[in-house]
């Protein structure tokens, strides 16, 4: 009896590659539902700081004492370089005529820019350096203009409204050691003849709105008579 026609096996390849197709899929899905458990969330790119007003901007933490350079503790020492105003931000060095410095009990410098500066930080230390107080003030320094030497600030003698524009380029408070040179520069350049006893809230108010102290990098101007 003849055999029956054989008929060729049929092709499987279709369906396998549509499995191995679904496989692929699934793999890449948990791998992707891993990294997406495994990877922490990035915070967005170019993320603003908001200040609200009146917030205080530190920049400049007190400078600590230096025991190599030789000086007592409570003496005045040459600004640092680099070192900010914690009133308007600006550099102390680049105003030679005009800085200004305190000294707390510990050894610690906190430097000005100008007179004015220091006498707005003296209103409000904690303010300006959190966690200080005046209590903790042992010293205060100014610079005499002639000379620019430091100075204690309550012997020295302030000249208020002459047309010196300090380092806020805004009227200011040039210092001088000797009252006759104060009155001097008063002469040549206008203004009032201060004690240190003289210059209060009421009259600093005016001259900070004038110069802003806001932060700034200008340069200081000289406050040599012409």
């Amino acid at each position: 009896m003849p055999s029956p026609p054989s008929h060729p096996a049929p092709r499987r390849w279709p369906q396998r590659l549509a499995v191995a197709a679904a496989l692929l899929l699934l793999l890449a899905l948990g791998v992707q539902g891993w990294q997406w458990r495994a990877a922490p969330p990035q915070p967005a790119p170019h993320a603003a700081v908001v200040v609200q007003e009146g917030d205080v901007c530190i920049v400049a933490p007190p400078t600590p004492y230096d025991r190599a350079s030789g000086l007592p503790l409570h003496a005045a020492r040459p600004v640092p370089p680099g070192v900010r105003c914690p009133v308007c931000g600006m550099y102390p060095e680049r105003a030679p005529d005009w800085a200004a410095q305190v000294i707390f009990d510990n050894g610690d410098a906190q430097f000005f820019d100008s007179p004015l500066s220091l006498f707005m930080y003296l209103q409000d230390v904690a303010r300006y350096s959190p966690g200080r107080s005046a209590a903790q003030i042992v010293a205060r320094y100014v610079t005499d203009v002639p000379s620019r030497t430091w100075v204690d600030a309550a012997g020295a003698w302030y000249v208020h409204g002459s047309s010196a524009r300090g380092p806020m380029r805004a009227g200011n408070l040039p210092a001088f050691a000797e009252r006759a040179a104060a009155e001097r520069f008063a002469a040549q350049r206008g203004g009032q003849v201060l004690g240190l006893g003289a210059i209060d809230g009421a009259l600093i108010a005016p001259l900070a709105g004038q110069g802003g102290h806001g932060h700034a990098a200008h340069s200081a101007p000289s406050v040599a008579t012409k």
